[in-house]
């Protein structure tokens, strides 16, 4: 088979949620609008979820995983997957599975005409804490940023991997996705998805990494779009 989208799954520590997640994803396969595969990021983790994996992978042949030898951070683990993508299209989904896998499909029905399609969760079921430190985060990079986008931390997205291959990743930058596209003169657009509780495992963020870390993070995105490179090719002897 010829595959056109993967989808990367960083996993850290989430070896209660990794048997509902092969089940949730392999669902998908069967109904995803293109040809999907399955690309798991293992983030150092220190639970059993390696092994976990590795036995998912071997009993699915859509399913492949990469291994980092230590914890290196949700912006480090989606690097990864950017970088090990072959597939046109690539997206991301957590693997706490508050979101939907079936949803993918509304955000691929728009790749034809953008770069980006992020999901926007709707009805959001975190905490109290939770939903407002995410809301003044967003807030605050989108004064920094401008791009408009309500929910950059909602882990389901599609990006045309060209795109997204050219991203220079740093840590945090996973929530400035929409606005790294923006600087290579692509669209997005957001969509609104399904969200549910977290019903296994235990969340890898607390406030500061909702709401400080994206802040101090903004001034980093400032600099690299003030020295931002840009180009496009017009004519070239080299065959792509």
């Amino acid at each position: 088979m010829t595959y056109k989208f993967t989808i990367v799954v960083p996993v850290y520590n989430e070896e209660e949620n990794l048997e509902r997640v092969e089940t949730e994803l392999s669902k998908y396969l069967k109904i995803a609008s293109v040809p999907t595969m399955i690309l798991f990021v293992n983030d150092g983790s220190k639970d059993n979820s390696l092994p976990l994996i590795e036995t998912i992978c071997n009993r699915n042949a859509a399913f492949n995983f990469i291994s980092f030898r230590e914890n290196k951070g949700l912006s480090a683990a989606i690097k990864a997957g950017f970088d090990f993508v072959e597939t046109e299209l690539l997206g991301y989904i957590d693997s706490d599975l508050q979101t939907a896998p079936e949803d993918f499909n509304l955000l691929l029905e728009h790749m034809d005409s953008y770069e980006l399609v992020t999901g926007v969760r709707a009805n959001r079921k975190d905490s109290f804490v939770k939903n407002m430190s995410s809301k003044i985060a967003n807030g605050i990079r989108r004064t920094f940023t401008h791009d408009d986008m309500d929910d950059t931390g909602c882990p389901l997205k599609v990006i045309q991997t060209k795109y997204a291959k050219r991203i220079p990743m740093f840590r945090g930058l996973h929530r400035f996705l929409p606005a790294m596209i923006l600087l290579q003169n692509g669209k997005v657009k957001q969509i609104p998805v399904q969200h549910f509780p977290r019903i296994a495992g235990t969340a890898k963020y607390g406030v500061w990494n909702r709401l400080l870390g994206p802040f101090m993070d903004c001034f980093a995105y400032l600099w690299m779009k003030k020295k931002y490179i840009n180009y496009e090719i017009e004519k070239s002897s080299i065959n792509p």
